[in-house]
C-alpha cells in the first residue's frame, strides 16, 4: 500500500496497518486473511483474482474472513481514499465480515 494513501487515512483517523507494518508482506495471502481475521483487519488489496478465489473458497468451506476490500492500481490515491471512507462510512465492520467490496463500485452516487 502507498504511503501517501496510508497517511491520507490516518489523518482522516482512519486506524489502517500496511503489511510490512503488521510483518505480513513476506506471508501467503492466506495467512495474511487470517491475521487480518484474528485482528479484526479488513483487508484492501490489488490482487482481485487470488484474493477472490481465496474468499470464494472459504465461504464454500464454511470458514469466515473480516473482509476484504478489492481495488484496481489504476486510481489515484485520492479516489483510493475516497472510495474507501465511503465504504467505512457506509459498511459497520460486522457488516464486511465474510464480504467483499470492490472499490470500482463505490463511485460518486
Amino acid at each position: 500500500m502507498d504511503s501517501d494513501l496510508l497517511d491520507a487515512l490516518r489523518l482522516r483517523n482512519v486506524d489502517v496497518l500496511s503489511s510490512n507494518e503488521s510483518q505480513m508482506s513476506s506471508r501467503s495471502d492466506e495467512e495474511q486473511l487470517k491475521w487480518a481475521l484474528d485482528n479484526q483487519r479488513v483487508i484492501y488489496s490489488f490482487n482481485v483474482r487470488d484474493f477472490y478465489r481465496i474468499h470464494t473458497n472459504l465461504m464454500e468451506q464454511g470458514q469466515r474472513h473480516a473482509g476484504i476490500i478489492l481495488g484496481f492500481q489504476n486510481y489515484s490515491i485520492g479516489e483510493q481514499m475516497r472510495r474507501i471512507l465511503r465504504i467505512i462510512a457506509t459498511k459497520s465492520a460486522q457488516e464486511m465480515q465474510n464480504q467483499v467490496e470492490f472499490l470500482s463500485v463505490w463511485d460518486e452516487q
